[in-house]
């Protein structure tokens, strides 16, 4: 049994994607995986599965939430392992103090290497940011509210969907995913 993390991109956004996460939790234990918890409600939902592939899991569960629930989103699944060990490290980490401006991007495949070879920030905008495999980690020193670096500027460039949570959720869900090791 492995615990795995689902990540739900643009869910209870004002009015774009509304869902319950008593609804999302239902939907998942309902597939068949044990130990669902949800943490905010922003679609991130933590369970254990007797399967071994995310990328299948990620697609059953998208596949799930538009034919049962009407949510048509992408959803990104990644181990309980993987979620701690990109909790463990970001790069960006040891020069800000603020980690509200720090972000983990969570794309749905690998990038193109040659669209991953000229991933760049727009011009003049001072966020930094670095991809390593299927997480982009990103630093906004000004904050991400007001930043050209958005999710569906990195999603073109990328070409591949993404989904960002801040760095205080990603630890939040290391921390939730240990707590049941």
């Amino acid at each position: 049994m492995s615990t795995y993390v689902a990540l739900l991109r643009a869910v209870n956004l004002g009015r774009h994607g509304r869902l319950a996460m008593s609804d999302l939790r239902a939907l998942v234990a309902a597939a068949g995986h044990g130990d669902v918890a949800t943490y905010l409600q922003s679609g991130n939902v933590i369970f254990t599965s007797e399967h071994d592939d995310p990328e299948a899991l990620a697609a059953d569960l998208g596949k799930r939430l538009a034919d049962g629930l009407g949510v048509d989103t992408p959803v990104m699944v990644r181990t309980g392992t993987e979620i701690t060990g990109i909790a463990a490290h970001h790069p960006f980490q040891d020069r800000q103090s603020d980690h509200a401006k720090l972000h983990v991007a969570f794309l749905a495949t690998e990038p193109d290497a040659d669209r991953a070879a000229q991933l760049s920030v727009p011009e003049g905008s001072p966020e930094e940011l670095q991809l390593t495999g299927r997480q982009l980690y990103l630093h906004y020193p000004a904050g991400a509210g007001r930043s050209k670096t958005t999710a569906a500027y990195l999603e073109r460039r990328l070409g591949v969907a993404i989904t960002a949570r801040n760095w205080k959720t990603v630890t939040a869900l290391a921390d939730l995913v240990q707590q049941r090791s």
